[in-house]
């Protein structure tokens, strides 16, 4: 073969190689554009904010995650990086050929693979949708994938990704993350140094953290810097102050993590979860913007009410839900003693006997079966035959009975066991239970006599949720703590909804059942035993609804005003016995010093009667009208037609008294004076 044949057979090879590879290029850009525009959806940092819209806390799958816009970032810092990382980004089309050159002329003198050729592009698409092994399979998607970065996204959405992706060491993704985790600030408001700082760290974040290896940051750092003096990105005098000006890291305390309300905020990653259909772990790294009801005065509130009345090193549990009973909105949560050592919710996920607070759900539907305030019962011992012929024997706290009727307003107030079961037996036991389910309580409960002094288990989610129907004149809630999701684009994805509340429980019962309530606080009803809030009563200033219970090993204070309820729980997670009286009072003595904090400028002095329900004045032992030779009298609340007519002939005038009245009222009798 001669010369000129060799050349033609050159050129005709070379002709077939450039087309086929031409060929090939085109192909490869068909494919990349049938494969259509690559999400630019990664794990985000999702945060929290309080019902004033300020961030309490921030969640995170394995990786700590925020993305900002690029006109958040510090200019000068993505300068820096810029140059630092890919020179010519906006001049290439997602591969830098001059760099690859220049890399593989380097790399084969010095015989080791010194130097990458990586483009911003490719490492934002290695960031995204690859791991960082070191294989031709893994290098041929990267390329892929920077070709559809650049064919169907502009450079900044590019270079904005990027920054939000790369990772500068210790779990934190991003400058925003690395800027929060290094300098304890938003990336908008990093100075010259700090920026340049951060910029050196992702060619080798281990080697080159300024927590671990000050000395290699700052000798990148000061490089840096001169190439921003180089390019003139800053001038000379902005050069010697950042070169020169001192770096203050975040310390490692500010570093750890300091969850506020965390029991909360558990509550509010689950709620999320439900309303958008996702995982947990979704919810954590999915870069929502979740606006909660929390209150943070209101949270910070109990905490100290906790602390103060528990002390640091008491080894009972707690759980506390507050709620607005208005809207169901949970302003406060606590689900235990200390999440470090426990992250379990005693608040929503723990299930005790409710004792005495179970009653109100008793007494409501007796109320709405006939009885009063002035329903009297006898108190004493008793004994209850069962249709199955076993015998129950329920007692009196102490084994305190009066040996006499009382009334219903009494029973309330002592929390006399033996009217709760009468009454209980009264109505049937299937009454109690399809009233506790109407009234929210979720879990299954016994029809049995018992039940009648919270045998069953609840939550207190549950317990103040019913609460909650007495405190707003029976309307149904839906007890939540979210407001509004958001998502890392800002836009709406979830609002909570304000719908017309059904009216599920009789306004004027659920108003009388209110006015017994208070009872627990009013002395006038002391009886065989003082009421069994006399041991708060003096603190309160407002005049609180509410109903404490114990058993063996719990103890509970649930009450409200028209504004808050709050229910508090007490006791051990091993059910062990609560022997100490000091830790039956714990429950009351929290509400009662948070209740009162919380109220101080609150507009609320009473709770309104609504139409139909009228106030007398009984005697609290007797039931009738109180007159004036009564020890005591309370003014009770009757649905109108209900209330008493008769006057208590229990406590009488002496015949002194009676005659001198008649002396001086032309001998009329005294009850004349009451028709």
């Amino acid at each position: 073969m001669n010369n000129k044949q060799l050349f033609k057979w050159f050129l005709r090879v070379t002709g077939a190689m450039t087309v086929l590879f031409l060929c090939g290029i085109i192909s490869i850009l068909l494919y990349c554009y049938t494969l259509g525009a690559p999400s630019l959806k990664s794990e985000q940092n999702t945060l929290f904010y309080d019902e004033a819209e300020q961030v309490i806390g921030v969640e995170h799958g394995e990786e700590n995650r925020y993305g900002i816009a690029i006109d958040e970032m510090d200019p000068t810092f993505v300068q820096a990086t810029l140059l630092t990382e890919d020179k010519r980004f906006y001049q290439h089309w997602g591969f830098d050929f001059k760099r690859i050159v220049a890399a593989i002329y380097h790399n084969v003198r010095q015989l080791t693979k010194a130097q990458g050729a990586s483009t911003i592009t490719q490492q934002y698409a290695r960031n995204l949708y690859l791991t960082h092994e070191k294989t031709w399979l893994r290098k041929w998607k990267e390329a892929m994938y920077a070709i559809r970065l650049e064919m169907f996204y502009d450079k900044d959405t590019i270079l904005e990704g990027y920054l939000n992706t790369i990772y500068y060491g210790h779990g934190a993704y991003g400058i925003e993350a690395a800027s929060h985790y290094y300098f304890a600030k938003e990336a908008d408001e990093l100075t010259i140094a700090e920026g340049s700082m951060l910029a050196a760290i992702p060619k080798g974040p281990s080697y080159y953290s300024p927590h671990t290896h000050y000395d290699n940051a700052k000798q990148r750092q000061e490089l840096i810097l001169n190439t921003l003096k180089e390019e003139q990105v800053i001038t000379k005098q902005q050069w010697r102050q950042a070169k020169e000006a001192p770096i203050q890291l975040a310390s490692q305390q500010q570093n750890k993590e300091q969850r506020f309300a965390p029991y909360f905020q558990d509550v509010v990653v689950q709620e999320a979860a439900q309303i958008l259909d996702i995982d947990t772990e979704a919810v954590r790294s999915g870069g929502y913007h979740i606006y909660t009801s929390l209150n943070t005065d209101t949270q910070r509130e109990l905490e100290r009410a906790i602390e103060a009345e528990m002390g640091i090193s008491e080894q009972m549990q707690i759980g506390v839900v507050s709620m607005n009973p208005q809207t169901g909105a949970i302003v406060a949560l606590v689900g235990g003693r200390a999440y470090a050592d426990s992250s379990y919710n005693r608040a929503v996920q723990a299930k005790r006997m409710p004792g005495s607070t179970f009653k109100p759900l008793l007494y409501y539907a007796a109320l709405e079966h006939g009885y009063t305030p002035a329903t009297t019962l006898l108190s004493k011992p008793t004994d209850f035959k069962l249709e199955d012929g076993t015998v129950y024997e329920p007692s009196n706290y102490n084994g305190y009975y009066a040996y006499d009727p009382i009334t219903l307003a009494q029973a309330v107030a002592l929390s006399d066991n033996i009217y709760a079961v009468k009454t209980n037996l009264f109505l049937e036991e299937e009454t109690l239970v399809k009233t506790a389910n109407h009234m929210g309580i979720k879990s299954d409960l016994p029809a049995v006599p018992s039940l009648a002094l919270g045998t069953a288990s609840v939550s207190v989610m549950d317990m103040v949720s019913s609460y909650s129907l007495f405190a707003n004149g029976g309307k149904e809630i839906h007890p939540h703590v979210i407001k509004k999701i958001t998502n890392d684009k800002g836009d709406v994805i979830y609002k909570q909804q304000v719908e017309n509340q059904k009216q599920i429980l009789n306004e004027k019962n659920a108003y009388v059942m209110t006015n017994l309530l208070t009872g627990m606080f009013d002395e006038s009803l002391n009886d065989y035993m003082k009421v069994t809030g006399a041991s708060i009563a003096g603190q309160l200033t407002k005049p609180f609804a509410g109903k404490s219970g114990t058993t063996q090993t719990d103890s509970w204070m649930i009450g409200y005003s028209t504004e808050v309820v709050t229910g508090i729980w007490t006791g051990y997670d091993d059910n062990k016995a609560i022997e100490q009286v000091k830790e039956h009072q714990y429950a009351k003595d929290i509400w009662a010093t948070y209740m009162e904090k919380i109220h101080e400028n609150s507009s609320f002095h009473s709770f309104p009667p609504p139409k139909g329900v009228v106030g007398v004045y009984i005697d609290p032992h007797s039931g009738q009208r109180a007159t004036p030779y009564c020890a005591s009298k309370r003014l009770s609340y009757f649905v109108k037609g209900t209330e008493p007519e008769a006057y208590c002939e229990q406590h009488l005038p002496s015949d002194g008294e009676a005659d001198e009245r008649n002396k001086e009222d032309g001998k009329r009798g005294w009850l004349d004076f009451f028709f």
